[in-house]
């Protein structure tokens, strides 16, 4: 099994305090996240780093701009009191068939929606994904996601810490191998509590991030 997951397009790091955490991760790695832009009715704002490739690691949290949203943020970033790996992307070669195959064998990640952010010199980024209610709680199986004609986000001059693996514990690993394999990806599971960790290469050796 590959250290890096099969079709991998990004992870999502969720934060309750979306400064602080990019301030640690710049800190700890001496790379600083680029500001990525607002989520706009959706309350939230992130922070964007490469991984290498077209592979990047998104840090969401908060907008404070967005003061007065008041409904459920992405990711449950409202129920979080630390930092956390909350889920990750693929990005097949294309979306509608990686879809209709996932649910010919067994699991249905939802249909594809629409979604949008604008950057800090707005540009408005466009791009569709899955999230449907029969997507798998843990977060360890991952969304679908389709940039269209959008310019992906590796190729916005973001800087880069390369990715050397990721891997994620679950109580029934068995269970969630099917779905991973029914999307076309893999991950390195092992038994425990749910959650999902990351290690990156910084200048002074690796870096990991844990669930």
């Amino acid at each position: 099994m590959s250290a890096i997951p099969a079709f991998l397009d990004h992870l999502v790091l969720a934060t309750p305090e979306l400064d602080a955490t990019v301030a640690a991760f710049t800190r700890r790695t001496g790379v600083a996240p680029a500001p990525g832009g607002a989520h706009v009715g959706l309350g939230t704002r992130n922070h964007l780093v490469g991984l290498g490739g077209r592979r990047y690691l998104e840090i969401i949290g908060p907008d404070p701009e967005q003061a007065g949203y008041t409904g459920p943020r992405p990711f449950g970033v409202d129920r979080l009191t630390a930092p956390r790996t909350v889920t990750w992307a693929v990005a097949p070669p294309d979306l509608d068939a990686a879809v209709a195959s996932a649910r010919s064998r067994g699991y249905d990640p939802g249909p594809p929606r629409p979604m949008s952010r604008r950057r800090p010199d707005g540009t408005l980024l466009s791009w569709r994904l899955t999230d449907g209610p029969g997507a798998h709680p843990s977060g360890l199986v991952p969304f679908l996601i389709d940039w269209g004609t959008t310019v992906h986000p590796t190729d916005s001059g973001l800087p880069v810490v390369p990715l050397l693996r990721v891997t994620a514990t679950a109580p029934d690993p068995d269970a969630l191998r099917p779905l991973l394999a029914a999307l076309g990806t893999d991950l390195d599971l092992a038994e425990g509590p749910v959650g999902m960790s990351f290690t990156v290469e910084a200048a002074h050796g690796p870096v990991a991030f844990g669930a």
